[in-house]
């Protein structure tokens, strides 16, 4: 199983960075889940930017806790690098 790491742009030009292990289904529940990220629900639609991926469940948390503490624009950066 693979673990990806990823960022979605919100609506609102947000940027929300999360881990999962489907990343497809993941951006689903993102844009039409009645449950799930309550910052994502409130700023619809999102859509994926960018995303790693990661052979455990562990490496793409602590990537995903490294993503957060960035700022808007190192997240930016990043993002236009993967292009």
């Amino acid at each position: 199983m693979l673990y990806y790491t990823y960022i979605l742009e919100c609506k609102d030009k947000t940027l929300y960075v999360g881990f999962t292990n489907d990343l497809e289904k993941r951006v689903h529940q993102h844009n039409n889940s009645k449950t799930g990220a309550h910052y994502t629900k409130i700023r619809r639609p999102v859509v994926l930017k960018y995303f790693e991926t990661y052979k455990t469940f562990s490496e793409a948390r602590k990537r995903e806790i490294e993503l957060q503490s960035w700022t808007r624009e190192r997240k930016i950066s990043l993002i236009s690098q993967k292009v």
